[in-house]
């Protein structure tokens, strides 16, 4: 009995510090729009960083924003080089993944996962995964 006390103690430690881990990293994403650094990009590793640092010229970055509640907005390229937003939902699991929805049909890709490989010093860098299947 004292063993179990112990390892159930540990496995609520472990749950603690992982909820904690998510929460600081959900809110370091909020509150920003982030913009594609593609010029930072690595093999399979995508780059971003705020839309308050200094790019060079270019002529146009993709990007989006989470908001609280769930809410993304993805800012696409339009054809007039301005940016055209499409809404969605997004929720960040345990495991540093980033499930997206986009609403729009013409925003392709619709479903999608997001690996958060690491957030530090303004530089986020993330792998895109397979499709999710539609629902």
């Amino acid at each position: 009995m004292k063993y179990a006390s112990v390892l159930c103690l540990f496995c609520l430690l472990l749950v603690a510090a992982t909820c904690k881990r998510n929460n600081q990293l959900e809110t370091s994403l909020l509150g920003k729009t982030w913009l594609h650094s593609y010029e930072e990009d690595e093999g399979d590793i995508t780059v971003y960083r705020p839309n308050t640092y200094d790019f060079p010229p270019s002529r146009g970055r993709t990007g989006f924003a989470l908001e609280p509640g769930g809410v993304i907005r993805r800012f696409e390229i339009a054809p007039t080089d301005g940016l055209e937003e499409h809404e969605g939902s997004w929720l960040l699991t345990e495991k540093n993944l980033l499930e997206v929805h986009m609403k729009d049909s013409q925003a392709p890709p619709q479903n999608y996962t997001i690996e958060i490989v690491s957030l530090e010093d303004g530089v986020l860098k993330v792998k895109q995964q397979p499709n999710l299947k539609e629902e």
